[in-house]
């Protein structure tokens, strides 16, 4: 059975593990989806605010929507919109994601070569993301990144939601992996936080990060500002 621990968050969050490793001692990649595999942030926003114009007759800002995430999609909702209709509501959400992920959606570039070396060297892959399984089906599917995971666990599978450490221990659960054997790969300060508390390594990518500034002062230890340097670190290291 999984056993979940407390969270703790705070400044006195330590590094569990250096990044300074030895070739093949990382088994198991985690990676975030939007803002570290994705540019979605733009569809999340547009998505969220088609439903709000129509039933609310009002828009949010990019800072008022990320404020209510946390929870998958179903949870920011029923904050703004609560119970009635909610199913419907949701429905039209995911109906405007889908239908516009093709134009306002895209791989950053350079993933898809980052997710072939790790896949073609045998590194067991897997996606740990606040997104709620549908919207974040959609991402992967669209963007053809779906196959090279082995295991996806979204906002909808979880009791606790980021910055607690359940969708990655649920990870090593299922792979049976110590986690000193995994690297999580993430945008923002609540994947820090998950991944130390989970006793993970932690890689930290500023491309599309709300707030790479906070990200790169916590994390202190390995972060990439470009994708190219993430590959390069994983080319040599893993090989």
């Amino acid at each position: 059975m999984l056993r979940v621990p407390s969270l703790k968050v705070g400044p006195d969050l330590r590094i569990f593990h250096s990044m300074n490793t030895t070739k093949r001692t990382v088994a198991c990649v985690i990676f975030d989806i939007d803002g570290t595999l994705t540019q979605t942030n733009d569809l999340i926003f547009a998505s969220f605010n088609h439903v709000a114009e129509k039933y609310l007759g009002r828009q949010f800002s990019p800072n008022e929507i990320i404020a209510l995430f946390g929870p998958p999609e179903e949870g920011a909702l029923q904050k703004v919109f609560g119970d009635e209709n909610l199913e419907g509501i949701m429905e039209e959400l995911c109906g405007f994601y889908a239908a516009h992920h093709a134009s306002m959606a895209s791989l950053h570039a350079g993933i898809d070569d980052v997710l072939a070396h790790l896949k073609d060297r045998g590194i067991r892959l897997a996606v740990f993301t606040g997104k709620g399984r549908r919207t974040a089906m959609i991402t992967l599917n669209a963007l053809r990144i779906a196959p090279y995971f082995d295991m996806v666990v979204s906002g909808n599978d979880v009791i606790n939601h980021k910055p607690h450490p359940e969708g990655i221990l649920k990870v090593l659960e299922a792979f049976g992996l110590e986690p000193g054997q995994v690297l999580m790969v993430g945008d923002s300060l609540t994947d820090i936080r998950a991944s130390r508390a989970a006793g993970v390594r932690i890689a930290s990518v500023l491309w599309d990060s709300y707030e790479p500034e906070r990200v790169r002062q916590a994390n202190g230890e390995c972060v990439f500002d470009r994708v190219e340097e993430m590959l390069s670190w994983f080319r040599a290291h893993i090989n």
